[in-house]
């Protein structure tokens, strides 16, 4: 991975490297509108609650990119700048009426009176254009940089929610970046074993953070033992075979409900097959790879298979440990990795000016961590906190287990 692609170039990087990693960023979220197109040409896809229309996609990541940028009269002063100072009029005069996410509820934004395709494709050039030239003007040290690095990593997130958008309505993504590989049988099964710790849990340091990675706070973790790998097929498709998965007992109360509710006799996006199993892929149906990671499976699914195998989810403290402390042991990157943690703020959060990213969402969501076969590679750090709800299984989420040392 070259030092574009990675998390230091997105957190540390200079102006340079922002540039180059901003114009990559729009080449690929424009080649997954490319991709939707060919499958709706009309751009209007079914409404679902975590399904957003591909041209307002598009418009909120050019609106968030300029109004946090160029038309953000504090923007060099970090994340200490004033959420709610007056911004620069935008090119378009109804841009935050129709894609500032903050006020458009998603309810409403399939029947927005969008512009075309055309129009917002050359928003999206022209904005991009104004960026990178203000960028280049831009003093390098982490306060001027920091709206640039989040604008770059918020348009990242939307490529992977446009991936498993696409997963979710059978869109083909031809691109093997984003397709999953086989964990190395030798890397699984094995664990690392760690003693009872203080662990210094968090960010600290130069360089950008997200709000709810701040800030670096000590953690008493017991001895254990965590799985060098994610679980893959080959240890979770028993749980199913056997009919442990129609067994209560091996739930929770909620996840039980949840699972009966769905009716879902297995994970999404499998099938049974010739007395196999198939994984559906971007609208395509393959014979299961048995060393694939675990994948679109609820954090209720996961701590069912723990019960049942005599384990349970880490922590995130546990994860972090293990991550930074072993880098080279502990494999990662695969499946966004359920944890036992519900989403909190550290002790003495302070919410960063992007109000809606963090504080809203503290306590009724789970913490993953890891990244996942549909993360852009400057996305994957080790400390990053992503979130949500339990139930969520259209996500590339799988996990990893854990025991006492």
């Amino acid at each position: 991975m070259n030092v574009v692609q990675s998390s230091t170039g997105a957190r540390c990087g200079g102006r340079a490297l922002l540039v180059q990693a901003l114009q990559d960023s729009r080449a690929d979220t424009l080649a997954r509108f490319a991709d939707y197109r060919r499958a709706f040409p009309d751009l209007r896809i079914p409404f679902h609650e975590t399904l957003n229309p591909p041209l307002w996609e598009l418009g909120h990541i050019g609106w968030f990119q300029t109004w946090w940028t160029s038309r953000n009269p504090q923007r060099a002063l970090g994340w200490r700048a004033d959420p709610d100072a007056a911004r620069l009029p935008a090119a378009r005069a109804d841009a935050d009426a129709l894609f500032d996410s903050s006020r458009v509820a998603h309810a409403l934004r399939p029947g927005l009176a969008l512009p075309d395709a055309a129009a917002m494709l050359d928003d999206l050039q022209t904005q991009l254009d104004d960026v990178i030239a203000l960028l280049e003007q831009t003093p390098e040290h982490d306060e001027a940089l920091y709206f640039f690095r989040l604008a770059l990593l918020h348009e990242d997130m939307h490529h992977e929610a446009a991936l498993y958008m696409a997963q979710q309505l059978g869109i083909v993504i031809d691109d093997a970046r984003w397709r999953p590989v086989a964990i190395a049988r030798g890397q699984t099964g094995d664990a690392l074993h760690f003693p009872a710790s203080i662990w210094m849990l968090g960010h600290s340091g130069a360089g950008f953070a997200f709000d709810n990675e701040c800030a670096a706070h000590p953690v008493d973790l017991p001895a254990c033992e965590i799985d060098r790998a994610v679980v893959t097929w080959r240890d979770y498709l028993p749980f199913v075979d056997s009919g442990a998965h129609e067994d209560a007992r091996w739930w929770s109360d909620a996840g039980w409900r949840w699972k009966t509710a769905q009716d879902r006799r297995h994970p999404r996006y499998l099938r049974r097959h010739a007395g196999g199993w198939e994984q559906l892929l971007y609208g395509h149906w393959f014979e299961i790879d048995p060393d694939h990671a675990v994948s679109h499976v609820s954090a209720y699914e996961a701590e069912a298979w723990c019960r049942w195998a005599g384990r349970r989810l880490p922590t995130e403290a546990e994860w972090e440990r293990a991550a930074v402390d072993e880098p080279a042991a502990f494999e990662w990157g695969h499946v966004w990795e359920w944890t036992a943690s519900t989403f909190l703020p550290y002790p003495g959060f302070t919410p960063h000016p992007y109000r809606d990213y963090s504080a809203p969402w503290f306590g009724d969501r789970r913490v993953l961590r890891g990244a996942s076969f549909m993360t852009q590679p400057r996305m994957h750090h080790p400390r990053y906190r992503n979130f949500f709800r339990p139930e969520r299984d259209d996500v590339p989420a799988g996990f990893r287990t854990c025991a006492a040392g």
